[in-house]
Parts: structure tokens; sequence; C-alpha cells
């Protein structure tokens, strides 16, 4: 009864709070000058679910990468093409046939606010895409000459530095000969993460890049390691950063859709068959699940294992689009080298993608196994149809055999695979149909089918049916599915959009999965759910806010008994949120989050958690400063309950942390543009936690409750 008691006055301060801050509203709302960010918004809340499902730490730099050209390089509403218009994540097929029919029905856009006149363009729709669109009666020219690319060329120069500032136990004082006899029990390099990007854009159309990481624990000058740990570690330990990727591109210059020699990624159709990079799943945005695939890109992200490396090119004849590629490079892997006396040969046992060489161990598996790719798509474009074929063979340097367990016994195994796939849309009417089909080298078959329609101005629905069989395998595949991968999985998901009124509007999904075999550390077959309903209100242009519930149902299972094979174990995840965006004035904008879970396990109840913060933004009315804080508040009974919440962060670099355990956070970003030129970061972040006596695990843990990190940052454009 007191637990319950508990948990009942948690919910009653929080609903509280929501209700006064509701009130705040009306009094904060009357300066028309200011617009609050919506298109940042729907962003953020894409990339903190990728951030929930994964434990890696990303760079998502591939998933806004378009989106930050456009901001600096509008689209003309009076020349921009279907290809385009699908790089905005906001816009849906319907939509962005409804823009160019109006524009083919009434000729060039007069002014940007004929985007109220067109069906499906509703008012947070357009708010969202202002940023990045413009009309102009003049098309522009982009001449590809020498004088042209030299003269109207932008060179982008960035240059990172953070640490934390608390000692880990990876980093203090060992003597030698504990060391030897234990050389992974510290790390071989300093603190410091160090990361370098270097670009040259010209429109979109000519692009050169450079990259260079050293993540914290890594080494970056070899003579500064121990004598005995350098034997250890032998030729693999090199000066300079550990990570180097490296592109030159060409897009659309005549028949020349695309060219990219070096590293980049590969995105056709859903993602079923070809997807090489991130991409977005569930989101409050219910309707788009549709993927718009880019085909041949690349690769600006330091994802250090989620790329291709060699020569990739889109040739456009008429309505067909021919792709082809060729990569090899090496990946990060576990290998296995067994007794010589038995006569085998070494083999994989599994494949990495942290992209983290922190110790001999790590540095052991850089790079260790080599991956071959080849093939292409072909795709026949005409008007509101479009169909594609996909089909490429990968080879890995040596076979990769897992250690058999019951739930990984069709996973692949071997070193050579081929995967072919179909992929189609079709618009017709208010109905868009797409999907995509593919099969495995093994015959392992995955399929994805589904449509968006709007049978009224005012609502949007989607439908979408996966159905991944557990021997499917393909080691590029990044669809939409629930479970990290494209196997082993089928579902249906239904999400609606509707404009409830000139200001309000509701998003919802409802998602129902099941997993046929057994998964790891689910000892049996296993369903579950999703549902999610947001209520939103632009209340004006300068308020913006959202109530939103989500559930999560997963089977797991039981810690309960010792039996060989567990017995399955019902989880429920409820969040409840309130977010908040309001501007006081032209120059300071202000964001509140209140979020609430409830964790059930079985018949039990397993834990509850809230995170409440407030963020303050302020820029000057010169734009030359800007400041950005947030002290946040979070208290969880355990990491089961942890709440994902997105930091703004410096320049292409990316904050989501797990807020879990009982204390506060804060962070205050500094940034200074000293001239046009040059640019200055400065972010400091602090997290406090009051129930506990040390902070975080292995090699990461600091003897203490705090922990603290500082991040530099300059940027040089040309």
């Amino acid at each position: 009864m007191e637990l319950l008691f508990r948990k009942i006055w948690r919910l009653k301060r929080t609903l509280l709070l929501i209700v006064v801050m509701s009130f705040v509203v009306n009094s904060l709302s009357q300066e028309p000058e200011s617009k609050i960010k919506i298109d940042e918004t729907e962003i953020i809340d894409k990339i903190e679910n990728v951030a929930e499902s994964t434990e890696s730490i990303l760079d998502y730099t591939d998933l806004i990468d378009d989106l930050k050209y456009f901001r600096n390089n509008p689209l003309n509403l009076n020349f921009v093409t279907v290809d385009d218009l699908q790089k905005l994540v906001f816009l849906n097929n319907i939509q962005i046939y409804n823009l160019i029919a109006y524009r083919e029905t009434y000729g060039d856009f007069v002014t940007i606010y004929e985007l109220q006149s067109i069906e499906g363009f509703d008012r947070e729709t357009i708010q969202k895409i202002l940023p990045y669109v413009y009309v102009a009666r003049e098309k522009p020219k982009i001449p590809i000459s020498f004088k042209g690319i030299t003269k109207y060329g932008r060179h982008d120069l960035i240059f990172r530095y953070q640490r934390i500032l608390q000692e880990q136990k990876g980093y203090t004082p060992i003597d030698d000969s504990a060391l030897f006899e234990n050389p992974n029990s510290r790390y071989i390099g300093s603190p410091d993460k160090i990361y370098l990007r270097y670009g040259f854009n010209y429109f979109n159309k000519i692009r050169i890049g450079f990259i260079a990481e050293k993540d914290a624990g890594e080494i970056f000058i070899k003579s500064k390691v121990n004598d005995s740990i350098a034997k250890i570690i032998g030729s693999k330990l090199n000066n300079g950063f550990d990570f180097y990727s490296f592109h030159v591109s060409l897009k659309d210059i005549g028949f020349l859709k695309a060219l990219t020699v070096g590293d980049y990624q590969l995105e056709f159709g859903q993602g079923l068959t070809l997807w090489s990079g991130l991409s977005f799943g569930k989101s409050s945005d219910a309707i788009n699940l549709k993927r718009f695939a880019r085909g041949v890109k690349p690769n600006t992200s330091a994802n250090e294992n989620r790329y291709f490396r060699g020569v990739a090119t889109t040739i456009g004849i008429k309505r067909f689009n021919f792709s082809a590629f060729y990569s090899s490079h090496n990946v990060d892997a576990n290998i296995v080298e067994p007794d010589t006396l038995d006569n085998e040969s070494v083999f994989i046992s599994s494949l990495q993608e942290s992209g983290l060489h922190r110790t001999p161990r790590e540095l052991k598996y850089k790079k260790a196994i080599n991956i071959k790719a080849f093939g292409g798509n072909i795709t026949y474009k005409h008007k509101r149809f479009n169909i594609g074929v996909t089909s490429y063979y990968s080879k890995l340097g040596k076979n990769l055999n897992k250690e058999y367990q019951p739930y990984n016994q069709f996973d692949f195994n071997g070193s050579e695979n081929i995967n072919v796939g179909l992929d189609y849309s079709y618009l017709f009417n208010k109905i868009n149909f797409f999907g995509e089909v593919s099969v495995s080298q093994n015959g392992g078959l995955a399929q994805l089918h589904g449509f968006t329609t709007s049978p009224h101005p005012l609502l949007y629905l989607t439908l979408l049916y996966r159905n991944y069989q557990k021997n499917y395998q393909n080691f590029f595949s990044n669809a939409f599915a629930e479970g990290s991968n494209n196997f082993n999985e089928r579902g249906i998901y239904a999400g609606l959009r509707f404009q409830l009124f000139p200001k309000w509007a509701l998003s919802a999904y409802i998602d129902n999965f099941n997993f046929p075999w057994l998964k790891y550390r689910v000892d049996a077959p296993s369903m579950g759910s999703e549902y999610l309903i947001q209520l939103e209100n632009i209340y004006s242009e300068n308020v913006f806010y959202y109530f939103r519930f989500r559930q999560k149902n997963k089977q797991i299972n039981s810690a309960i008994g010792e039996q060989h094979i567990d017995e399955l174990v019902n989880t429920r995840k409820n969040y409840y949120r309130f977010h908040i965006e309001y501007a006081i004035s032209t120059s300071i904008v202000l964001k509140n989050r209140i979020e609430y879970v409830f964790f059930k396990e079985g018949n039990y109840y397993k834990g509850t958690g809230y995170l409440i913060y407030q963020d303050v933004v302020w820029k000057n009315r010169s734009g030359k400063y800007s400041l950005i804080f947030r002290y946040s508040l979070f208290d969880t009974d355990s990491y089961d309950e942890r709440i994902y919440a997105y930091e703004n962060d410096v320049l292409y670099a990316f904050s989501v942390p797990a807020y879990y355990y009982k204390g506060n956070r804060g962070f205050i970003m500094f940034n200074y543009k000293l001239t046009g030129k040059i640019s200055f970061w400065i972010r400091f972040a602090h997290t406090y936690l009051s129930n506990r006596s040390t902070f975080g695990n292995d090699l990461e843990i600091i003897d203490g409750n705090s922990k603290s990190e500082i991040k530099l940052q300059m940027r040089i454009k040309m």
C-alpha cells in the first residue's frame, strides 16, 4: 500500500505541474515575431526513438545531412523536383504529388503562402517545411565550369575536442607487472576524443569530404604505449586517428545521376534488400513510414562499420536509373584461432559495430576481416509509379561460424551470400501503395507491404504489413522493424493523423508484432505490441505543445526459477509525456518536458521513473551569440525505467543520454560567430547521482557520483 501511495502521489505531482504549465501558455504567447521550430521538434523525436532502440552511441549526421544543406540552400518551389521534396522527411508521397499537381495546374508560385491552398498542407506541415523552401521566378543557374566551381564552391572545416573531466578506471595508474598480467585492464590511449571533418560542396553537385576521428581511450601517439603492451598489439599500433573516411562525389550532371568514389551509403527500395546507413523508425509522425531511398550517397558520418568503400554510380536514361557498385574494405570482427594441432582454420565468431579500439583486445579485432560486395539496382519511374530490382553478392574474407545456440541456428554462417529484391510504389488517386520483397541465397524470404491514404483532406491513414522469415539472411538490410534485424518477425502497423481543428492535431499508431522463433534471452516464440497517441497544439506562432501516451508490451524470460529453458513473462511499459515550447521574446525560447514511465513485469510492478527538464534557448538579435541551457531532474527505480531525451549539441554532434537512477543533469552550450566564416562552440555537461557512490561500469567507472564532460568545437567556412 505504501508503494502504491507513493506512485499515486508522484503522478498527482506530475499532473499538477502540467496544469500549471498550461496556464502559463496564455501569458507567454503574445510575441508574434518569434516562431517555434516545429521541424526540429519532429527530427528530435525521431532521433530519440532511434537511440532508444540501440545501445550504441551513433553519429546521426547521414539522417539530417540533406536538411542541414537545404536550410542554408532552400529549395525553389517553382523548380523543385519530386526527388528533392522526398528528401524533406516531413512530407509523404500524396502531399508531394499534390504540390507538383498544383504547380502544373496553376503555374508558378507567386508567394509561399499558396501552400495553404494545397490539399494536405495543414498549418503544422507548412511550418515544418518553411525553413527549407522559398519562391522565386528565375531558376538559379549552376554552371559546371572551373571558374564557377572555384568561385561558388564552399569549404567547411570542423575541429572538435571533448573529454570526461573525472578520472575513469581505464585511465588510472597501474604498475607494469599488473598491466602485463592483465593487458585489457586499462585503456591504451588518452581520454581525449578528437574529431576532424572537411567538406567541399558545389551546390550538392560536386562534393569532397574527409573525416578523421579518435575516440576516448584510443591511441593517437604510439610511442606513449607501454612496451610490453605494444608487443602484444603488434602491427595494429599506429600513429594518428583511429578512423578515416574520404569521398569524392558527383551528382545530377547530365545523365550522371550519382557517382561516388571512396566511402558511400546505398539506399534502395524500403531497405529490405539493401540499406547500409541509419534510418528513422516509429515515432509520433505516425503516417510517414514509407522510405524515400536516396540511392548512392556519400558517407558523412563517423559510424565506423556502417558504410561501403569503393565506387558506386547511377546513370539515368529516360525513365530508367541504372545503379552499380563495388566495395571492398575491412571491418571489425571477433577472430577465433583454433589450436593448429587440430588442423582447423581461422574463422569469425561475430561481427562488431561499436568502432571502439581502446584495449589490446578491441584493437586485435579492428578491421580484422575483409568484406566485399558488388551488385546494382535498376529502377523504372513513370509519374506516379516506380518499380526497382536490387541484386548483389557479398563475401567475407573468412567463414562466419557463430557459437551454436537454439535461438541463432537460422543465422547466417559461412562466407558468401546473395540477396535479390523487388520494390514498388504506386500512387492511385489518394492511395500510395508501396512495398518490397527480398530473398537471400538460402531461400529465406522477407516482405513488406503498405499503403498511405488520405480519404479526407484532414485525415491520413497508414497500414503496413511485414513478414520476415526466421532464415532470411542479409548483412545490409535495414527496413522497418521492431527488432534490430530484419528476420524472425511478423507484424501489422496502423497509424493515423487527424487535423481535429485548425490548431489541434491527433496522431496515433498501433503496432502488433510477433517473433516466430526464439530470440536472445527469449526462450520461446514471443509477441508484443506498441501503442502511441499524441495530441498536439500550435497555440500560436510562439507556442507549441503536445500530450503523449505510449505503451510497449513485450515477452521476456522470467527471472523466477532456474530451469534450463525459462518461461516467458509479459512486460508492460507506459510512458506519459507533456512537452511545451514557447517564445517569451524574439530572442528567448523556453522548452519544458515532463515524462513519467511505469514498468510492470507479469503481475508485479517493477518500478517507475520520471524526467523533468527546463531548456532556455537565447540568441541575440545580431545572430552572433547563442546560449542554450538545460537543467533536468530524474528519478527511476532501475535501469529498466530509463528515459531518453535529446540534448542540443555542437554542429554535427549528437547527445541522446538515457536518464536513470536518481539525480540531476545539466548542460550549457555557448556559440559565438567570430566572423561570417569562423564560429566557436563550448559545451559543458554535468550529471549527479544522489543514490550512487560510483558512476558508470567496467573501465568507464568513476569513483564518485558525478560525471562532467567538456566539448570544444571550431568551424571555418569559406
